[in-house]
Order: structure tokens, then sequence, then C-alpha cells
């Protein structure tokens, strides 16, 4: 019998790349992706990516999707019930498996496995340390396109936003800077590639400067790989995508 799971789907590369691997198990059944939106403005969480070119993948790919709404600044409880019933949802149908596009932040998986086992479900990684230098040549020697939605300031400036990876974006990432953005430097919207049946269309829209202030109440943004939008003292750069 095939183990029943869903798939943390965020839109960008880790997802894209894990879920290729994750589809070339025959003993895994997917049997929805799972995708974190901000309710306010009907984009996922954190890429700023809109709802529609979201659900044009999951229709190229060729899987359900199952969105999440979530407030625009969530506390932990918050987020934390809004999930708990959501995997409610898929657990009564048999789900007994969790997959992330996580590569090597120790606590974030932890968070994750912690929450999952009161669910009684087990989270499964397919990029777990694996050098995200080697992950990128994989990426893209397989043929996948995707751009860079978001940059944070911290690390980035605003030229990066808004460009596809490839060679030459990561001979100009700074060498501080992960090459997987692994931990948060930047996210990204993956438009083609092996598991599409056919490219996601869009044109580039509006560069945007966001921070986001912070609130009374504790927030998270490591709750799964399809994260809420959470609280910080810097600011995002964000390439606005429309659909064609």
């Amino acid at each position: 019998m095939k183990t029943k799971a869903i798939f943390n789907w965020s839109s960008g590369k880790d997802s894209a790349l894990a879920l290729y691997k994750t589809l070339q198990n025959p003993e895994i059944e997917i049997v929805s992706l799972l995708t974190s939106v901000n309710k306010q403005f009907n984009r996922i969480s954190m890429h700023g990516v809109r709802a529609e070119l979201l659900e044009q993948q999951a229709a190229s790919i060729g899987l359900p999707l199952h969105k999440m709404e979530i407030p625009e600044m969530p506390t932990m409880e918050v987020y934390e019930d809004v999930m708990k019933k959501t995997l409610k949802q898929f657990t009564d149908k048999g789900v007994t498996h969790s997959i992330f596009g996580d590569i090597f932040l120790e606590d974030l998986r932890k968070y994750r496995e912690d929450k999952l086992a009161e669910m009684q479900l087990k989270g499964i990684f397919p990029l777990w340390k694996i050098d995200t230098k080697d992950l990128i040549q994989e990426f893209i020697n397989l043929g996948f396109k995707t751009i860079v939605t978001c940059v944070n300031e911290r690390n980035l400036d605003k030229s990066f936003v808004g460009r596809v990876i490839d060679e030459q974006f990561i001979k100009d990432l700074p060498e501080d800077v992960d090459v997987c953005g692994e931990n948060g430097e930047f996210h990204t919207f993956t438009f083609d590639g092996p598991i599409f049946s056919k490219p996601i269309d869009f044109e580039i829209g509006e560069i945007v400067y966001r921070k986001y202030e912070k609130p009374k109440t504790n927030s998270s943004n490591t709750a799964c790989d399809t994260d809420d939008t959470t609280a910080f003292d810097f600011g995002f750069w964000y390439c606005d995508l429309l659909p064609k």
C-alpha cells in the first residue's frame, strides 16, 4: 500500500525539486499540494505570488491544490489553529505524511516534526542535508526555470528581484548568501521544468518595497514550507508577476 502524503508547495524552486524527487518514488501517493495564501491579498505568503499563478502551477503539475488561507499578520496561535484544522481534513482521509523542501535548517525541521506529531503525522524531507550548490546545479540541469519574486534587503538589493536563476545569477550572489536562499535571502516562482505539462505564462509587473511592522503578539513563519507572513525590522523587495 502506498504512503499517502500532502506536499507543502511554496511555488518556488526547492518545492519544485523536492516534488520532482518525490514523484520518482512509486511508494508515495501525493494526495494534494498544500499552500499558505495571504487571505487579504490572495497571494502566496512571503513569495508574494498571485493565487491565479499558483492555480496554474497545480493544473500543469496535475495535482489537486488546497489553499490554506492565513490572515495578514497571524499570531502563532492563529496560524497553528488554522494548520491543525487543515491537517485534520487530510488525516481523516488517510494521509500519514507531510513533505517539505527544507534543506538544512535544524530548528525548522524540529518545529515541523513536533507539530506533525501532534496530528499523528510524519515528515518527509527529500532535499535534507544535500549541499545547496549541488541542488541548484541539479535544478538548472533538469531544465527547471524559476524567477526571483522576493528578496530580503538585508542580503540582496533590488537588482536581484525579477531575475531568472541561471549560472550568472549564481555568480552574482554575495558570498554570504546561500545559493538556494535557504536562510530566507530570497524566494522564487518556478514556471517551467520536468514536473510541468506546460510552462506557466506570465509578465513581469511592478517591483515594490514592503516592510512588516512588529505586532503586539508573536508571529511565526516557521510552521510550514508555505510560510505565513510575519513581522520583521527590515524590508523586502517584491516583483509582481502578472498572469497572461
